[in-house]
């Protein structure tokens, strides 16, 4: 019997030093983030959300179809839960003494979120991690909009920038801080109307144009009070359909950026460069910018991205090495019937080998044809690189404004990206970028861009 009774009390001493032991922990759970507004059905740890309460590290977060939860985080930070979403503060970890001793880690299991980097993030940005169950996004100091589902994950950028990378290799979701090196890519708020996408399994993610129902903000809209929300569902990004674009796409990272957009009806130079505007006649001049926006194969950049938006150029298409841009008020309504014929005036055109080794191309047997009334286009040509030749094609869909696309070169028959665009200038003018893996394992690409006239 009494072997029994020191059993037992040995076993309840047991317990209870593992409960003392446990109270630390459970004491030291930090809080995380104030609950400032609620809007439908929100649960914390499958709980009711209640307005201006703290949650600590570890919580979940569950929205209903009309659920909305603003939380201000310990650092000043932001994270907003849109509805049918998931989420979770995995850990929340700031020492204002010592940011290196910072440690923060959110989750997106589902849906759409938001998330406003804090003052801690911004000290301490390698030691932030937002994951989603296909991807790890580390900031450059941020603002930006998340989708997710089991298999896609998508991003915009508001403010600042991103670094996104699938999970693989060095990169698994155990892990804390951003996954830099070749499989990560990076996204910037300046390059306007484009987003980050990666598949499962996929091993880089893709840079897209952000049409409409792509964006994170098209699949959970933001409220009209979502403190400094800036859509990317309006205006001119719902015009363009998505396309892959050079994943490497940086306009903070341009070095070589010598010369600027002339200003004013100035006429083509000959190197694609050149703006100016409607003249309220049938024949427009100079509607199209386009070349190289970084310094190619010594080659000096051609115009500066930057202050062609200041001066209300738009977006058409764009890689790592060129870019197209249409100036302010060049927009064209393409007719619904008919069809048109493109000569190439002028090219530029380079091959890229894992290294970064640049080779001159030229092209070759260039065609462009578009066809109003199915709005569509077929173009092609051949990429010619001392003794090598690529016969190079795309079919794509012509917009109402008079943009390109050509989707990828996944996509039967094509094998090169294209985007661009076609305005009314002297009756019919166009130019667009394209990309193109050239072989299966990824190691040689090919970058250009185009400039035609009717024929």
């Amino acid at each position: 019997m009494k072997s029994r009774i020191d059993n037992a009390m040995q076993q309840l001493a047991k317990w209870m030093l593992a409960f003392v032991l446990a109270i630390p922990a459970m004491a030291f759970a930090e809080d995380a983030a104030k609950i400032t507004a609620i809007w439908g059905k929100v649960e914390i740890n499958g709980k009711a959300a209640k307005l201006d309460s703290f949650v600590q590290e570890g919580i979940s977060i569950k929205t209903g179809a009309d659920g909305y939860i603003y939380l201000k985080t310990v650092d000043d930070g932001l994270l907003i839960v849109r509805p049918n979403s998931e989420a979770r503060i995995v850990s929340y970890h700031v020492d204002k003494k010592d940011p290196a001793n910072t440690q923060i880690k959110l989750e997106l299991i589902s849906g759409v979120a938001r998330s406003v980097s804090g003052n801690a993030v911004k000290l301490a940005r390698q030691n932030f991690r937002f994951n989603t169950p296909v991807a790890a996004i580390g900031v450059r100091g941020t603002d930006f909009t998340v989708f997710t589902t089991q298999d896609t994950t998508r991003v915009i950028v508001v403010e600042g920038g991103v670094v996104v990378s699938g999970f693989s290799g060095a990169c698994s979701p155990q892990g804390a801080g951003p996954c830099e090196g070749l499989a990560a890519t990076e996204l910037f708020a300046r390059q306007q109307g484009l987003l980050l996408q990666i598949n499962k399994g996929q091993g880089k993610p893709q840079l897209l144009q952000a049409a409409p129902g792509l964006a994170p903000d098209a699949v959970a809209p933001p409220r009209s009070d979502e403190p400094g929300s800036k859509t990317l569902t309006g205006g001119s990004a719902a015009l363009v359909a998505p396309a892959v674009i050079d994943p490497n796409l940086d306009p903070t990272k341009v070095g070589g950026v010598k010369k600027t957009v002339a200003t004013g009806n100035s006429p083509n130079n000959g190197n694609g460069t050149g703006t100016g505007n409607s003249n309220n006649g049938a024949i427009l001049a100079n509607t199209i910018i386009w070349g190289r926006w970084v310094d190619v194969m010594g080659k000096n950049a051609e115009f500066d991205v930057q202050k062609a938006a200041q001066d209300g150029a738009t977006y058409a298409g764009g890689n790592s090495r060129y870019q197209v841009l249409v100036t302010k008020g060049a927009e064209w309504q393409v007719p619904t019937t008919g069809s048109m014929g493109f000569a190439l005036k002028d090219s530029q055109a380079v091959l890229v080998d894992q290294k970064g080794l640049e080779i001159a191309a030229k092209l070759e047997n260039a065609k462009l044809q578009l066809d109003f009334a199915k709005a569509s286009f077929t173009t092609g040509f051949d990429l010619v690189s001392g003794n090598e030749r690529f016969a190079l094609q795309a079919q794509g869909a012509v917009y109402s404004n008079g943009i390109l696309f050509g989707g990828d070169q996944n996509t039967a028959p094509n094998n090169m990206a294209v985007n661009g665009v076609v305005t009314a200038e002297k009756g019919g003018t166009a130019a667009y970028v394209f990309s193109s893996r050239l072989d299966n394992i990824g190691s040689r690409y090919a970058y250009g861009v185009t400039y035609w006239g009717k024929k």
